[in-house]
C-alpha cells in the first residue's frame, strides 16, 4: 500500500498531470487550469492534539493562482480501498488549511477555498463506504439541522467511461486506461499515446499489476531510448524480461546439470568400488582391499585388471 502511495505521488506531482486530472474531473476537460499557474504546497500541515503537535499529510496538494493571486488550493487523496472514514479525512486536511489561512488574515491575507478530490483506483469493486460525514457518523435526527455535512468528491478512475478517459492529455490517460481495460477485461493492452513521465508511469504500472509486466530496470539514459507510446515500451519490458528468463534458464540448467554429474559420477564409483570389493574377497586379496581404499592409483590399476569401468 506504502509503495502504491508514493508511486501515484509522484506521477501527480507534475504540472501537467495534476492540472490535467482536475481539468477533466472538475471541468469536463476544459483546460481551465494551466499547469504553468499551479504551484507546489507542503502536503504536511500540523495541528495540536492532546497537548502535542501532530502532523497531518495529504497526497498531492498545489495552489492555483493567477498574477500572483491565490484562486483555490487543490488537493489529490488517492485510495486504492475504500475508507469508510474518507468524508472525516477529508474535513480534517479541508480544516487545516482554513486554520492556517486565518493565522495570514491580519496581514492583509485574502483566504481561498479549499478543494479536495478523492481518486479511488480499485476495479475489482466499486466504492462502497461511506462519501458523507452524515453516512459516516451516527447523527440524530434533531441534531441533524445544525451539523454541517461535507460529501467527498469521489471519483472512481476504474468506472471512468471511454469518453472521460479519452479526455486526459497527459500520461495520466495511459493510467486510467489501465485501470478501465482490468475492470473490463482483466488485461492490458496499451496504447499509442506518447508517453511523457515514462518512469512514473511505468513503475506505477508495475506496483499495481500483479503479474509485474512493467518491471524494468531505470538508468539516467531511458529516456533516451527510442521507445515514445506505451505500446513500445510494453514490447522493451517483454523483450528485457525475456533475455532475463533466458540468462536464469541457462544459469540454472548448467547448475542442474552439473549437480546431475556429479551425483551420477558418484553413482558410478559406488558401483565400481562393490565390483571391486566383491572381486578381491572372492579371491582373499584383503591387503590390496585395504590399499585400494586409500590409493587411487592403485585402485584405478585393479579395475583394469578386473575390467571394471
Amino acid at each position: 500500500m506504502a509503495e502504491k502511495d508514493i508511486t501515484e505521488k509522484i506521477l501527480e506531482g507534475y504540472n501537467d498531470v495534476f492540472a490535467d486530472i482536475v481539468n477533466v474531473l472538475l471541468f469536463g476537460g476544459e483546460r481551465v487550469i494551466d499547469p504553468a499557474d499551479l504551484e507546489d504546497q507542503a502536503p504536511n500541515a500540523y495541528y495540536k492534539a492532546d497537548g502535542k503537535i501532530r502532523e497531518l499529510e495529504r497526497d498531492v496538494s498545489k495552489r492555483w493562482k493567477k498574477q500572483n493571486i491565490r484562486i483555490a488550493c487543490i488537493g489529490l487523496e488517492n485510495q486504492t480501498e475504500p475508507d469508510p472514514y474518507m468524508p472525516l479525512r477529508v474535513a480534517g486536511y479541508d480544516g487545516t488549511e482554513y486554520r492556517a489561512q486565518i493565522n495570514k488574515l491580519n496581514d492583509g491575507f485574502e483566504p481561498y477555498p479549499v478543494v479536495t478530490l478523492v481518486l479511488y483506483f480499485g476495479y475489482r469493486k466499486r466504492w462502497d463506504q461511506p462519501v458523507t460525514i452524515f453516512d459516516a457518523v451516527n447523527v440524530s435526527e434533531k441534531l441533524k439541522p445544525y451539523v454541517n455535512d461535507l460529501k467527498i468528491n469521489l471519483f472512481e478512475i476504474a468506472y471512468l467511461n471511454r469518453e472521460q478517459v479519452n479526455l486526459f492529455q497527459s500520461d495520466f490517460k495511459i493510467v486510467a486506461d489501465y485501470f478501465v481495460q482490468m475492470r473490463e477485461t482483466g488485461n492490458y493492452d496499451p496504447g499509442t499515446e506518447v508517453v511523457e513521465h515514462i518512469q512514473e508511469v511505468l513503475h506505477l504500472l508495475n506496483v499495481m499489476d500483479k503479474e509485474k509486466r512493467f518491471e524494468i530496470k531505470m538508468n539516467d539514459n531511458v529516456e533516451a531510448g527510442k521507445e515514445k507510446t506505451m505500446s513500445e515500451w510494453l514490447d522493451r519490458v517483454l523483450r528485457e524480461s525475456e533475455d532475463k528468463g533466458k540468462k536464469i534458464g541457462k544459469a540454472e540448467g548448467i547448475a542442474e546439470g552439473k549437480a546431475e554429474g556429479i551425483a551420477r559420477g558418484k553413482a558410478e564409483g559406488e558401483w565400481m568400488m562393490g565390483k571391486l570389493i566383491s572381486f578381491l574377497l572372492n579371491q582373499g586379496r584383503t591387503e590390496d582391499l585395504s590399499r585400494a581404499a586409500e590409493d587411487p592409483e592403485f585402485r584405478a590399476q585393479l579395475y583394469r585388471e578386473f575390467q571394471i569401468a
